[in-house]
């Protein structure tokens, strides 16, 4: 290298993979045997793309650029002797694709060093690739969710004479891969022909496309994996297996010269019949919990429960709008009321009316704080005080002697006015005669006990 004797270029932590809107820095170091005039030390860093007609051939026909930049670490001037280090920093822009190598062409990006020295006088320059990887996310791509299917029916003629047909269908398990899983292929074969077919095929195919005026297509195989024949007459079902290897992904995202498609081609041998299977290959997998079909299912959910939460709000509930009452006791059964005869035209309800708001015969106004007529099929019918004609069956709890009940409160038990009802049997009152024995206005006798009830 004559007065250059080193001259190199070093990555910060010798990083050498990037990723879109990174920064790269690193070094430049030479070391010189003697002093060199130099005119300017200056570092570029650059990515382009270029594609060829012709294989591995450098003679770029097409070519686009990314990003091209160019500082300089050192004025002109005179070097001196022994080891120089220059410091550098770069933005990779965030629309810049994948890094690639084919066949016809590639995605390069690159940092390149140079020391330009004055006129006649020999240039020296080195540089350093590195490699950029702007991730395929396989739930962000259109249309990739479900399996993979595809079928072909195909005639053919053996022995010159006789035709035969061959229906092929296959399907994949997914339609986006990443390195390392596997392809679940299933392929069902009638053959309903007189002849036996050859050996049936699954393989991993890549076609990259380069577009020129007349666009170059590579087509590879990276996988393969064979099956038997299928008899005449029979139909067979094949499963087998395809692990996806390291491969670029499918989209090159920026890059408008180069296209990559991945597909699984089912054959046969023989006849010639082929189907192909799209599919995609990326650095991010499937998630089941991104799937459209559950995402519009929660969210549908969600909805109803956002709706069901209003109505369940304006319902009111019977364990918390009613009045918690009293334990009650067990009680002597109520008596049964004398029978009618079958001449009267009085029939006896089974329960209250719907519309049902005030005492069974005192007219008091029932207390707001009991259900009313939207909930009263959730009221038992100890919420209603006993009346000769309102009958409730006897394995009923009836209310406690001395306490209020529970209809209207402060309420006295409704006796029945008419004479013919008198002969009927007294129940138990609910509120006993005052106790004159204590008033305190001893300035007359206390009334008998007959008299009171004649009052």
């Amino acid at each position: 290298m004559g007065k250059v004797q080193k001259f190199e270029i070093s990555f910060s932590k010798n990083k050498e993979v990037y990723s879109p809107g990174d920064s790269i820095s690193g070094a430049v170091t030479f070391t010189l045997g003697q002093p060199l005039q130099c005119k300017a030390v200056k570092v570029n860093c650059n990515g382009f793309c270029g594609i060829t007609s012709k294989e591995n051939d450098t003679a770029w026909t097409m070519e686009e650029q990314y990003f091209n930049s160019t500082v300089s670490v050192a004025d002109k001037g005179t070097l001196k002797q022994g080891e120089h280090t220059f410091p550098f920093k770069f933005l990779i822009p965030e629309s810049a694709p994948t890094s690639f190598e084919g066949n016809f062409g590639r995605i390069v990006y690159r940092v390149r060093a140079f020391i330009d020295t004055p006129r006649f006088t020999k240039d020296y320059n080195t540089e350093k690739a590195f490699f950029l990887l702007r991730l395929l996310n396989l739930n962000e791509v259109p249309d990739v969710w479900g399996i993979c299917t595809s079928a072909v029916k195909q005639q053919f003629t053996y022995m010159l004479v006789k035709t035969g047909t061959v229906v092929l269908k296959a399907q994949a398990d997914m339609k986006g891969y990443t390195p390392g899983q596997i392809i679940q292929v299933l392929v069902n074969i009638h053959n309903q022909s007189g002849k036996t077919t050859g050996n049936m095929a699954a393989s991993l195919m890549q076609r990259v496309t380069y577009e020129m005026k007349k666009p170059t297509h590579d087509v590879r195989t990276i996988a393969e994996v064979e099956g038997g024949v299928v008899k005449a007459g029979k139909e067979l079902e094949w499963k087998e297996q395809i692990i996806v290897p390291p491969l670029p992904q499918s989209s090159l995202a920026g890059c408008d010269l180069i296209k990559i498609e991945y597909y699984v081609k089912v054959s046969l041998k023989s006849p010639d019949v082929m189907l192909t299977l799209p599919i995609h290959i990326g650095n991010v997998s499937l998630d089941e919990k991104l799937h459209p079909s559950k995402k519009a299912k929660k969210t549908s959910s969600a909805v109803a429960a956002e709706d069901a939460a209003p109505a369940s709000a304006s319902t009111p509930n019977a364990s918390t709008s009613s009045p918690a009452l009293p334990p009650r006791a067990g009680p002597k059964p109520a008596p049964r009321p004398t029978p009618r005869s079958r001449t009267s035209s009085h029939h006896s309800p089974s329960a209250p009316p719907v519309d049902y708001h005030q005492g069974a015969e005192g007219g008091t106004q029932m207390n707001d704080g009991f259900p009313n007529k939207r909930q009263s099929q959730l009221v038992s019918p100890n919420a209603f005080s006993y009346a000769p004609g309102l009958f409730f069956p006897q394995n009923q709890q009836q209310n406690v002697p001395g306490t209020e009940p529970s209809g209207s409160q402060g309420a006295t038990a409704p006796y029945p006015a008419d004479a013919a009802a008198s002969s009927m049997p007294m129940p138990t009152p609910l509120i006993l005669p005052p106790d004159y024995g204590n008033s305190a206005y001893p300035q007359e006798a206390p009334p008998s006990y007959d008299e009171s009830c004649n009052t």
